[in-house]
């Protein structure tokens, strides 16, 4: 499924930053935004990275909310704490692209508006989209890109463990 720039690496930052959890330091911080392509990258302090433990607490909430109803009260939930002023931006050498926090706002507040507005864009699209792995124990959050939007675990591993524990107890092997 092709999202808009917002709802697919705005959604998928969020499901990074819920997956992260706990960051230990502003370096694994620093690289997952450069593993999603964020930018402009700048360097964390400690209390931006304890910011946003507490933000992606938040943001788990929304991955896996079977009513679309709660769904979408927490997504405005979020919005309502991080939006401030769009507009389109310039950056980088990039074309023209929308933000929803000022480009000299502090890394907590950019971050915190570029995911709820992917989470909120993602949803207007299909809020299904939005999961937690099926495995029990497993805790990871993902965004859901398949052509069929039918996934149910983080991975092939989570699922193959899944599949041979079913068949195992089905034989009596369990």
């Amino acid at each position: 499924m092709h999202f808009n720039p917002y709802g697919g690496s705005g959604a998928e930052l969020a499901a990074a930053l819920v997956n992260a959890v706990p960051l230990a330091s502003g370096e694994e911080l620093v690289a997952l935004l450069r593993e999603h392509d964020y930018k402009p990258l700048v360097t964390p302090l400690p209390q931006d990275v304890t910011a946003l433990q507490g933000w992606a607490e938040r943001l788990r909430e929304v991955f896996g909310e079977p009513d679309q109803d709660r769904q979408v009260d927490l997504v405005n939930a979020l919005l309502a704490d991080a939006t401030t002023q769009p507009y389109i931006s310039r950056h980088d050498g990039r074309p023209p692209h929308l933000h929803y926090a000022r480009e000299d706002a502090g890394l907590v507040a950019r971050l915190r508006a570029f995911t709820a507005a992917g989470l909120a864009h993602l949803i207007c699209q299909d809020g299904s989209r939005l999961g937690r792995c099926g495995r029990a124990g497993c805790p990871v959050a993902y965004v859901d890109t398949s052509r069929n939007g039918r996934r149910r675990f983080c991975s092939t591993r989570c699922a193959n463990r899944v599949h041979v524990a079913a068949h195992r107890t089905r034989r009596g092997d369990g």
